[in-house]
């Protein structure tokens, strides 16, 4: 099925990209790309064919691209697919026992908990809190006009800054280095995977485990020291003013419990990195890419100039459809999410092949969004293809936010933040690069790029 719109765009732009693998890499040549960037584990037959079946450490390992077999383990049979052991090792110490970690009865009470604080009438409620954050960078990169800008950490100290904010209603200037450094030190070090980690048992501890709970000790320390500023903060409020008064007010809508301070501070953990990482990553591709394309910033800054006709105003998402394309654009060519994997809990089959327990189903929105089945131009930079009117893009070709049960709570909230921001950052600025560098994609724990390139920036 083709699923974007007709190949006539306004421009064709293909951003650099790592070459395809070999094929028929061995498990320990599969293992060591993991650790230093898993996109490049998958050769040109992956971007081409439904599926791809290969043997990893004694286990089928399956690639699936077929919409129906997606389907099928995401939405259909969730319950017959849990998170992988090197999964577990890895993102246990950053966000405990929380909605991204947990599994059966414990996230089902999680997500019924969750829910209401992640509507969009309760993500309304945080848009004060993006404003003001991107307001005030907007107002730092004005002594920076025409200057070399490292843009990157910028962006990501505004998206840390927006994940304080509306988690604590907190500025993070005290606490946001360290946060910050914590969360780079454990991605670069112990966040990438090891053999060890798909090998040895859960139950048995290895030398990077124990570093990992070292880790977490430190980290909950932090998370607890913000938290308990924050609940010693005075407030008139007459009503909830951020995520954290959501949490605590929240309760499961069938057993009417609520989150207990230790599932309050993993949840907390968990919005912290998501919420901050992924919207960060989205923003700093939307910027590069856009970088190489000035008739793209002009429709931007226009679209922004009249949905803000008011500073004082919210300004209406719904005006701000081409932003959010080539927000929704950016995110297909580098999804933050670059993969989802799965174990097999129980025989199965899906699109033919015998799924064993322990097999891993592997859903990769990486190879998914690049390939030649489903989109014309795969490689390519076109926001048309998600502007109202275009040609209907297949649901299970496009998981920026993974799809069923499980998929990411806080979509629209993210969404809604990466679209104002860069609305609001083309209304300001200009932006134009340096040199002529190509950047590339890392994916380790997300998708990274391999260096941040500097930027020139040109008052509007």
């Amino acid at each position: 099925m083709q699923t974007s719109v007709a190949p006539e765009y306004t421009r064709t732009f293909v951003p650099p990209h790592p070459d395809p693998a070999p094929e028929n890499l061995s498990p320990r040549q599969l293992a060591s790309l993991m650790r230093t960037n898993n996109i490049r584990v998958w050769s040109q037959r992956a971007y081409e064919e439904e599926l791809v079946v290969r043997r990893f450490f004694g286990r089928s390992s399956v690639l699936f691209n077929a919409p129906e077999a997606i389907r099928h383990v995401l939405v259909d049979h969730p319950e017959a697919y849990g998170r992988t052991r090197a999964t577990l090792r890895i993102l246990k110490p950053l966000l405990g026992e929380g909605l991204f970690t947990s599994e059966g009865p414990a996230w089902r009470h999680q997500r019924r908990t969750l829910a209401p604080a992640f509507t969009p009438r309760s993500v309304e409620l945080l848009i004060p809190h993006i404003r003001s954050a991107t307001t005030e960078m907007i107002g730092r990169l004005a002594a920076t006009e025409k200057e070399r800008v490292d843009l990157f950490p910028v962006i990501q100290r505004l998206a840390l800054e927006i994940a304080g904010r509306t988690m604590f209603s907190l500025e993070m200037g005290q606490h946001g280095p360290e946060l910050r450094e914590q969360i780079m030190r454990y991605g670069q070090r112990l966040g990438r995977p090891h053999l060890l980690d798909f090998v040895v048992p859960i139950g048995i501890p290895t030398p990077r485990d124990l570093a990992r709970a070292w880790f977490r000790r430190n980290w909950i320390r932090l998370i607890d020291q913000i938290m308990a500023e924050r609940l010693k903060a005075k407030t008139h409020a007459s009503g909830p003013r951020d995520l954290l008064d959501l949490l605590m007010a929240a309760h499961d809508p069938e057993s009417g419990e609520g989150f207990s301070p230790k599932q309050l501070r993993d949840q907390i953990a968990t919005m912290i990195l998501a919420g901050h990482e992924t919207t960060a990553v989205a923003l700093c591709w939307s910027v590069y890419l856009l970088a190489h394309l000035p008739e793209v910033q002009e429709r931007i800054a226009q679209e922004a100039t009249t949905a803000v006709s008011d500073s004082r105003a919210e300004p209406p998402l719904s005006k701000l459809t081409y932003t959010r394309a080539v927000l929704d654009e950016a995110i297909r060519l580098y999804p933050p999410a670059y993969v989802i994997v799965r174990a097999a809990r129980q025989p199965d089959e899906v699109a033919g092949v015998a799924m064993k327990p322990g097999d891993l189903a592997i859903i990769s929105p990486w190879v998914l969004h690049r390939h030649r089945k489903y989109w014309h131009e795969p490689d390519a930079f076109a926001p048309e293809r998600f502007l109202p009117g275009a040609s209907a893009i297949d649901r299970f070709a496009y998981l920026p936010f993974g799809v069923g049960p499980r998929v990411c709570i806080g979509a629209h909230f993210a969404l809604t933040e990466a679209t104002l921001v860069l609305a609001e950052l083309m209304r300001s600025y200009r932006i134009e690069l340096v040199t002529d560098q190509p950047v590339l994609p890392v994916a380790v724990v997300t998708t990274q790029p391999d260096h941040a390139p500097l930027f020139r920036l040109r008052h509007r």
